[in-house]
């Protein structure tokens, strides 16, 4: 979480208001808190801001936020959590901190470790006004901790500092659970956030602080039989049921089949590896060796390398914005790279030898001298690292299109049209809405078995009517080797397929949902 950037997702139409009442179900033993939506009201206050002249701003700026068998856990031993749908961008639920209960919205976050909630020590940010704040004075089992803390997200930043306190979710009581108060919550994004705070699903290794999260005392204090949690996401934004968090078990009623069950490889976010991605049923070649990836509740599109996103893009017909980078590499140096691919020279190296990166052994890096003397050096340095960029993505498109044996005329149109679909500096790529039903799908390899997103799936749509806005749901975001190339699979994805988060076992569990 420290060092993933995370935007936090915002739709500008409607709000939530949530009336929570709890209520045993007893065909399945399960506790459920039910939540209700109703439309926002265009008189209220924070709604006049936010459809202000300033609010376009912000709207294009949030949409995306961003860093087991089946028969688990009894009815008895399992803890349910109503989730909230914000226009397909958001889900929350509630929980209740401290004695006499204090309630807060919270986002239950994947990518992410720590519970946060604002505090109501905070005084100068905007933010804590619009939101539930926590207040310790009112709360007997409160106890001081004091330790300063802070979260960045890409899209702004929390801090403040640690104290401890009860925390239930739905019916289960964690008792001494430390938690950040939130004192400064700068910029726009979480003024207009539907929740107050964020509760981590994590690991404990990405924990500012190496705080235990709220998830690893649930299982410590023996609050759940089997440590084992599942998310089911209602993708439909119309309906009353946003979806729900499944504590200690997995609900048979939110999945269809079985489960495609991948080890965790990295223990901080939960990680897996992962195959080739399809567009249109034929394979990118990008991951043909292996991809990493990350299943992530708190992100809410999803998120790949630029040269992938850039493919699906001009597939589904999204525009972005131009890149004159692109296009001088591939005016000066197409014919270049194409006869080197076809001589044989290996793609990774293919850049090095042109002379725009350095070849470090295992792929391509600038070429660029670091300086920090004037202001000049570093802006031609910025320009080294485009032109490295851009060229490898030059080489991955026309690889692929060697593969499948196209004329060298057709393999630069195409390469030219991708550059008119790299992604916009905000990651977001906008598609015509009369275009879904014609789009293609777009596959992921999991575990050795394919999970298809049809277009009804993977494009986000805003608003109603002529004055509708259709996104493409998949975002740009390089992250370089050992780490790289990563994806993360948002709530579009984990929509589409109720996610198992096998924590005893350490592993991931994809079936399509229900």
């Amino acid at each position: 979480m420290v060092t993933k950037e995370k935007t936090i997702g915002v739709a500008l139409f409607f709000s939530f208001l949530l009336f929570p009442f709890v209520s045993p179900d007893t065909k399945d033993g399960f506790v459920r808190i039910g939540l209700k939506k109703i439309k926002y009201d265009q008189n209220n206050r924070v709604a006049s801001q936010l459809y202000s002249k300033d609010s376009e701003s912000l709207k294009k700026a949030s949409i995306n936020k961003y860093h087991f068998s089946d028969t688990l856990g009894s009815s008895e031993d399992t803890d349910i959590v109503a989730l909230k749908n914000y226009m397909d961008a958001q889900y929350f639920g509630d929980i209740v901190i401290g004695t006499p209960p204090q309630k807060f919205t919270v986002i239950f976050d994947t990518g992410s470790s720590n519970l946060w909630v604002p505090s109501a020590k905070c005084h100068l940010s905007v933010a804590c006004f619009f939101h539930a704040k926590y207040k310790a004075s009112q709360s007997s089992t409160y106890r001081k901790n004091g330790t300063s803390a802070a979260i960045q997200y890409g899209s702004g930043a929390i801090s403040g500092f640690f104290s401890q306190d009860n925390v239930k979710v739905g019916d289960l009581l964690v008792k001494k659970q430390d938690f950040i108060e939130a004192t400064k919550e700068p910029g726009v994004t979480f003024v207009a956030a539907k929740f107050d705070g964020i509760l981590g699903l994590g690991f404990q290794g990405i924990s500012v602080g190496y705080a235990v999260p709220v998830w690893y005392n649930m299982v410590k204090q023996g609050l759940v039989k089997e440590p084992v949690f599942s998310f089911w996401l209602n993708r439909n934004p119309q309906a009353d049921e946003g979806g729900e968090i499944v504590f200690g078990g997995v609900d048979p009623n939110h999945y269809k089949g079985k489960h495609t069950y991948v080890p965790v490889t990295h223990k901080g976010y939960w990680q897996f590896d992962m195959g080739d991605v399809l567009i249109d049923g034929k394979e990118t070649g990008y991951c043909g060796k292996g991809c990493s990836a990350i299943a992530d509740s708190g992100t809410s599109l999803l998120t790949g390398p630029t040269t992938v996103i850039t493919m699906i893009n001009h597939a589904i017909g999204a525009s972005g914005v131009v890149s004159m980078e692109c296009k001088a590499v591939v005016e000066q140096y197409g014919p270049t790279i194409m006869d080197m691919l076809s001589s044989g020279v290996q793609p990774k190296k293919t850049c090095s030898q042109i002379g725009l990166c350095t070849f470090d052994g295992t792929h391509g890096v600038s070429t660029r001298i670091k300086s920090v003397v004037d202001e000049s050096s570093r802006i031609s340095s910025g320009l080294g690292d485009a032109m490295c960029s851009t060229c490898e993505m030059t080489v991955s498109w026309m690889q692929h299109q060697l593969m499948q044996n196209q004329t060298r005329d057709l393999i630069l149109t195409y390469v030219n049209e991708l550059c008119d679909r790299l992604p916009s500096p905000t990651g977001q790529s906008g598609v015509d809405c009369g275009m879904i039903s014609s789009m293609p799908n777009v596959s992921f390899t999991i575990g050795g078995k394919v999970f298809t997103l049809p277009a009804e799936q993977y494009i986000l749509k805003v608003g109603e009517g002529q004055g509708a806005q259709c996104i493409s749901g998949f975002t740009a975001m390089d992250i370089p080797p050992p780490r790289g190339p990563l994806w993360i699979l948002g709530d579009i994805f984990m929509g589409y397929y109720h996610t198992v988060f096998d924590h005893g076992n350490a592993r991931v569990g994809f079936a399509r949902a229900a």
